[in-house]
């Protein structure tokens, strides 16, 4: 039902001004960019994208400029991220995210209280979705343990997609586990569309039936990406398209400069000539000592 939306899509960067409010022109040329190389499309306010340092007014208002830019890219897919602690802010949002024509969402699961049960998550993520999602439109889960502290089990996502399945389309799955992508594909194999947020396991969630990815490094390795999707798509081997490129070393690389998006930021200002967004306390921008070590390490695996 949801194969429209398969691909490869940046977990984009939220441009900021310097006084830290939203830079909507910014937004509008990354996407083009984003489209330009490659993306099938983006996820709006997820972890890359510091979704929850932003208020629902913010995130609608980019939201909003993100739908109208999308109008010279028709076939470019937008995906927002509305999670939030409050079951009733996660609703509105995800409703008003629908109702501005998002292609789907990606939600958290509610992150404060850490140690519940698969019941208390069904009922919150139910409830969420009887109230604001459409018959037939893409609601995604978020797996993100090492961050949210709240693993979406297997069997969970099972009862939502026998429970809802007009509406629960998969989960974007950062676990970062490999024998998590391939529990996943022997379980659901195509039925469930598994978005993997993690660049390295990108051709083995291929080989398990995932339906893409939503990577960080897609705001600035959406070429190499998108080489091992066509390659899979082709039946060509993914795992080696994946290996030509500069991804997999790139990534080892800005691994040891986490967290992410001070460090893309930067690297697209450095890089495509982007300006020098600015990130939301409680992240900090990236130092130049830290930016220079890494620009000289990628520069060592350049073409």
């Amino acid at each position: 039902m949801f194969q429209h939306l398969y691909g490869v899509y940046a977990a984009a960067l939220t441009p900021l001004q310097e006084d830290g409010a939203l830079d909507l022109d910014g937004l509008e040329r990354l996407l083009e960019f984003l489209a330009q190389r490659g993306c099938h499309g983006a996820l709006l306010f997820g972890t890359t994208g510091e979704g929850p340092s932003f208020s629902p007014i913010e995130r609608l208002a980019a939201l909003q400029r993100a739908v109208a830019w999308r109008q010279s890219r028709p076939k470019f897919h937008l995906l927002a991220g509305t999670g939030t602690p409050s079951l009733t802010e996660t609703a509105d949002l995800t409703r008003a995210a629908f109702d501005l024509g998002m292609d789907g969402v990606v939600t958290l699961p509610p992150y404060y209280f850490r140690k519940v049960s698969d019941d208390g998550l069904f009922a919150w993520f139910a409830q969420v979705i009887r109230q604001s999602v459409p018959a037939r439109s893409a609601f995604f889960g978020y797996h993100f343990p090492n961050v949210s502290g709240v693993p979406l089990s297997i069997d969970l996502l099972a009862r939502l997609k026998d429970a809802y399945p007009e509406q629960f389309a998969g989960i974007k799955d950062s676990s970062g586990d490999p024998e998590h992508a391939r529990a996943l594909g022997q379980r659901f194999g195509s039925d469930l569309a598994i978005l993997t947020g993690n660049d390295r396991l990108f051709s083995l969630a291929m080989q398990q039936q995932a339906a893409g990815c939503i990577t960080a490094m897609a705001n600035l390795h959406s070429p190499d990406l998108r080489q091992a999707w066509d390659a899979f798509q082709a039946g060509d081997d993914a795992a080696l398209a994946q290996a030509q490129g500069r991804l997999d070393r790139a990534r080892q690389i800005m691994d040891r400069c986490p967290p992410f998006p001070p460090l893309l930021k930067a690297l697209l200002a450095r890089q495509h000539g982007f300006p020098r967004w600015r990130v939301r306390p409680p992240l900090l921008n990236l130092s130049p000592e830290i930016e220079e070590q890494v620009a000289a390490d990628l520069a060592l695996i350049a073409d």
